[in-house]
């Protein structure tokens, strides 16, 4: 079953996977990888979108970052489509590159920052790229480089991960290689790669010893933080797509959205709307309607008058 819209509020700390689409690569060579992580930084500048951590390999990307007063789905929506439209004219292909549907996690800041910090930078020596600590700090596609002062950019916003670790900037990187070190053992996939109840309570045993005490906590799906943090982050945000956007910046994103679409796919509007089954068209259009429905907040009926198919094949579409 799909997600709920996605969640987000100016200020928000998000843990951002993007994955290649059908496990494929995202960046060929350092050209692409270069590509990508300028964009990411020109856009988080201009965006206001602040960067805390990054690791960027073959066919996946996580970021840790604070959205903007546009919110995440605006940054990551031009940061995917720009990227994969440069990438599909520079090595000559069509189609999507990404997985349809980033995934996006809400993170309680006081509890989970220096350890989404610390997952996100020993990505590359977790999946063998890296083979020890000195070779991390040398990996020029993570932002552990730009912690040790390896390489730097001026969008990774280093003072404030520091400052999770030390007052002084010689203690603070002691600091943070230590926690570093400690965390390689620990395999926080799990834990932090999503949102909900179990995961926000470290595992199933003690949410049911908080059930077996009278405690009830609230979870989501979205969101990786304490029951408090899950109920004022939804009295904030649970007004959800009608918040984010007025109904003409919504059509406006929907409509670029097919465009984009339709421009990789090497077809046009009139084509992917035509009833025509051929090809690819009908997994563009059941891709084009979940994103509809549950990121940009459509109705069925208005997808469907987007796609040019019925409503119940969009409602069969995102419930499939």
């Amino acid at each position: 079953m799909p997600r709920g819209p996605r969640l987000d509020a100016p200020g928000a700390l998000h843990h951002v996977i993007i994955r290649g689409i059908e496990r494929g690569v995202i960046v060929s060579d350092d050209e692409d990888r270069n590509e990508f992580l300028r964009r990411i930084g020109k856009l988080a500048k201009d965006s206001g979108t602040t960067i805390y951590a990054y690791a960027l390999m073959t066919n996946h990307l996580h970021i840790l970052l604070k959205s903007g007063e546009n919110g995440l789905v605006t940054y990551m929506r031009r940061l995917l489509s720009g990227y994969a439209q440069y990438f599909n004219r520079r090595h000559k292909r069509s189609g999507y590159l990404f997985q349809n549907r980033y995934k996006s996690i809400i993170c309680e800041e006081e509890a989970y920052f220096s350890k989404l910090v610390a997952y996100i930078h020993l990505n590359p020596l977790k999946a063998g790229i890296a083979c020890s600590m000195e070779e991390l700090a040398r990996y020029p596609w993570s932002g552990h480089a730009v912690i040790m002062k390896r390489i730097s950019n001026d969008w990774l916003d280093r003072d404030y991960v520091l400052r999770f670790f030390g007052k002084t900037e010689g203690k603070a990187r002691k600091a943070y290689m230590v926690f570093l070190e400690e965390e390689i053992g620990i395999d926080r996939e799990s834990e932090l790669s999503g949102g909900g109840l179990v995961r926000s309570h470290g595992g199933w045993s003690n949410v049911q010893s908080m059930r077996e005490n009278g405690l009830k906590e609230m979870g989501d799906e979205r969101i990786l933080g304490s029951g408090d943090f899950v109920k004022s982050l939804l009295a904030e945000t649970e007004q959800g797509v009608e918040q984010q956007f007025n109904a003409g910046e919504r059509l406006e994103l929907v409509q670029r959205e097919i465009a984009d679409v339709c421009k990789a796919a090497g077809i046009t509007a009139a084509f992917l709307r035509s009833g025509s089954r051929s090809g690819s068209l009908s997994e563009l259009r059941k891709s084009l309607a979940t994103k509809f429905v549950y990121e940009y907040g459509l109705s069925f009926a208005e997808a469907a008058r987007q796609l040019g198919v019925t409503t119940s094949a969009v409602s069969y579409m995102v419930r499939k």
